[in-house]
């Protein structure tokens, strides 16, 4: 380990092929090998060549993320001139703006991280309480779940356009609209799961006893409903990737 003085750890920004270090608590991390920084700026936020210790902060992951790719020193303390003392309280507004949605960035910061890992959750949430209030209806008879179960395909129809909407604009600001494999794999993904939860809406509102009594039909019915949960596990897998990146294999 040796010791890292702010002005070398500015100069390894991952800009001009130059390697991408960051600071947390004191530690030197080398994020080179991370898909997420390439140039050095990572979620459209969060620039390469600085101390992420107060900025970490407020992020949707813990310093563990870092700790995943190789400590290469310690930073030591730097006194700056008066007129280069940098602001205690760095606030979204403040930072540079990624150049796509810069203006949007301007007037509304939150949009940087929050919306997509928020609105993603409830159809998460939905595609797994259709089948588990399904199953429970199918076990006790009891109609109240069944009807749960038909809300809970009208509130998915409603949350997954939104949750596809901010997870696009997402990408486009914090990723610059960049091919990715989790995104690739998630846009068809939503789609699916908009058409399933369609299509089993649609067909329980034509038919309320689709399930009483157990028929083929009923047996069609219940597969369809069953798909929403690999479907909103796998959409979870691939976005929580990006959030919490797992770091690559050497060699």
């Amino acid at each position: 380990m040796k010791e890292i003085d702010p002005k070398e750890l500015e100069s390894n920004n991952g800009q001009n092929g130059k390697p991408i270090w960051v600071a947390h608590d004191g530690k030197v991390f080398d994020l080179s090998e991370s898909g997420l920084w390439e140039g050095g700026l990572h979620m459209g936020s969060h620039s390469a060549g600085a101390d992420l210790t107060e900025e970490l902060a407020a992020a949707p992951h813990g310093p563990e993320m870092l700790e995943r790719y190789k400590q290469i020193g310690y930073l030591t303390s730097a006194v700056n001139p008066p007129d280069e003392q940098p602001s205690e309280n760095v606030l979204a507004e403040d930072m540079p703006p990624h150049p796509t949605g810069s203006s949007l960035l301007t007037r509304f910061p939150v949009l940087r991280r929050h919306p997509h890992p928020m609105t993603v959750h409830f159809p998460i949430v939905f595609g797994i309480s259709v089948p588990v209030f399904t199953l429970l209806y199918l076990i006790s008879h009891v109609t109240g779940f069944e009807i749960t179960a038909f809300y809970c395909l009208g509130a998915g129809i409603l949350t997954t356009p939104v949750a596809m909407a901010t997870g696009y604009i997402t990408w486009r600001i914090n990723y610059g609209g960049r091919p990715l494999r989790p995104v690739s794999i998630k846009k068809p993904l939503s789609v699916i799961l908009l058409c399933v939860y369609l299509a089993a809406f649609i067909w329980r509102a034509a038919v309320p006893g689709i399930l009483t009594p157990i028929t083929g039909a009923s047996f069609v019915y219940l597969v369809l409903v069953l798909i929403l949960i690999p479907l909103v596990t796998m959409l979870g897998w691939y976005g929580a990737s990006l959030t919490f990146p797992l770091p690559r294999k050497k060699g």
